[in-house]
């Protein structure tokens, strides 16, 4: 179905793509694998029209092809669903969907709103998803947003779908509905492309697996072929230490650092009580829509709750938005980094300081020096790569976009981190740096509070694990005592 020969692209200090030759077949579906900067969207992006090769060619069932923009590419049946979100906020659910190929009413040129909205239920029920047509994107989760966009990229009809993260932000409920999709499509003949950084997807979902790094092609297998170590291997270069866990290890909780109580707010979450102790790591799981990411956005002030307490080391906190959040020494890594973690035309120096930047200031006046000091400072503390401070923080692969997230929140010096899914969209290798990090800082007595998407993540790391259900808390569990089906138990509406 499509073909690539000898692809190559380069950026200002950066070789992304050295000579790539790829393929996929008519039904077929093929992952794309790699460490963030192995130069997985770079091909998949000039294969949808985003960008022009600097050499190689690629051919669309046997013919060749250039496409000048993504326009070109849709027309030809190459559909891609980004793993940087770019809905439309303003818009509805249905407008999003079928944005550029709206129905129309016979020859009146009218949008057929009637049909519009139909067809999208549809789309939205066949992945499982139940969300109204009408709703404005405005209102979403990065979840919703997610599952938005591919039901876009399915109202396409394409023949050549490109899924890069397709399920980062979402549920184990929605993952089975996606990849039931998927089989339905290959059925249809539709060849998928599937990059992700989760293995166990992978292995299950693909047929074919090629790994790329370094911006070199490294190998093809058959997935009957790999497991979940020699993947590692093949992308890394090297093998992995296995995720470090906490359960069953001796730790010295110290006093209560963080209590909520009853905390409400009106149709996102209600009468959510906890406390978390320094040095301890407290998850939370829960599905789309349960109201995590809604808790701890609210916290931070990002969304202040309507009623209920919030008490940090023991006193009362007024928390109406960050800047009182940061002064009552609470830090947040938000779930999505690109619309609320990073400033992405700024550079990695000023995302860093960003925050802080009273620790670079002599009165009024920034000390440039002291921000270059601290800067370098994080970006050796983080292994962060970049050619250099003053690089733009956009042109940064995923994982060392965190990396800038998570020291931004640090040099704010909090003694309680929040992490909402701080692994979304990064590759093994950067997840096992997070890990070992987040052990480490609650080692040394912070207090962390993490949210994310993955049960394996939250069983290894946390020390108490809470559910959440439909805005409410419905259960508290000991990580080592349970497993990944009574959590869903807890996490599914009754």
């Amino acid at each position: 179905m499509l073909q690539v020969r000898n692809l190559s692209k380069s950026f200002p200090g950066v070789q992304a793509l050295d000579g790539v030759n790829f393929a996929v077949a008519k039904g077929q579906v093929h992952a794309l694998m790699g460490e963030n900067g192995a130069g997985k969207s770079t091909l998949m992006k000039i294969i949808a029209g985003l960008q022009s090769p600097d050499g190689g060619e690629i051919s669309l069932r046997d013919r060749r092809v250039q496409f000048r923009n993504p326009h070109e590419a849709l027309c030809a049946g190459i559909c891609m669903i980004h793993q940087e979100l770019m809905p439309f906020r303003n818009l509805t659910v249905a407008e999003n969907i079928f944005i550029g190929q709206e129905p129309v009413r016979g020859l009146s040129g009218w949008l057929d709103k009637p049909a519009m909205h139909r067809e999208a239920k549809r789309l939205l029920e066949r992945l499982g998803i139940a969300l109204s047509p009408a709703q404005s994107m405005q209102s979403l989760s990065v979840a919703e947003l997610q599952t938005v966009e591919i039901a876009k990229a399915l109202a396409h009809k394409a023949s050549v779908l490109i899924m890069d993260e397709p399920t980062s932000a979402i549920s184990d409920r929605e993952v089975e509905a996606l990849f039931a999709v998927i089989r339905d499509l290959q059925r249809e003949g539709v060849a998928v492309i599937y990059i992700s950084h989760k293995m166990d997807e992978v292995l299950r979902i693909a047929d074919v697996v090629t790994v790329l790094r370094d911006g070199r092609h490294v190998a093809t297998h058959a997935t009957s072929e790999l497991n979940a170590e020699k993947l590692i291997a093949l992308m890394v270069g090297r093998e992995l230490n296995k995720m470090p866990g906490r359960r069953g290890a001796v730790r010295n909780m110290g006093d209560v650092a963080l209590e909520v109580r009853n905390l409400t707010k009106a149709g996102k979450f209600r009468a959510v009580s906890f406390t978390l102790r320094q040095g301890e790591i407290m998850g939370v799981a829960g599905l789309m829509g349960a109201g995590r990411t809604d808790l701890v956005n609210a916290i931070f002030g990002l969304a202040p709750a309507d009623g209920g307490e919030i008490r940090v080391h023991g006193r009362p906190a007024r928390i109406r938005n960050p800047r009182d959040a940061i002064a009552c020494g609470i830090a947040l890594v938000g779930e999505d980094r690109k619309e609320t973690g990073l400033v992405p035309r700024m550079s990695v120096k000023h995302n860093i300081t960003l925050a802080s930047l009273r620790r670079c200031c002599r009165g009024a006046v920034i000390d440039y020096r002291a921000e270059n000091r601290i800067a370098d400072e994080q970006i050796r503390a983080f292994a962060i790569k970049t050619p250099d401070r003053n690089r733009q923080v956009a042109y940064l692969s995923g994982g060392n976009q965190q990396k800038v997230v998570i020291a931004k929140a640090l040099l704010t010096g909090p003694s309680i981190l929040m992490l909402d899914d701080p692994t979304r969209g990064i590759d093994i290798g950067a997840k096992t740096e997070v890990y070992a990090l987040i052990t480490k800082l609650a080692a040394a007595g912070q207090a962390v509070l993490l949210v994310s998407s993955e049960l394996p993540e939250l069983l290894a790391l946390s020390d108490r694990l809470l559910v959440m259900c439909a805005g409410e808390v419905t259960a508290e569990l000991d990580p080592g005592q349970t497993t990944q089906a009574e959590v869903l138990k807890h996490a599914m509406p009754k």
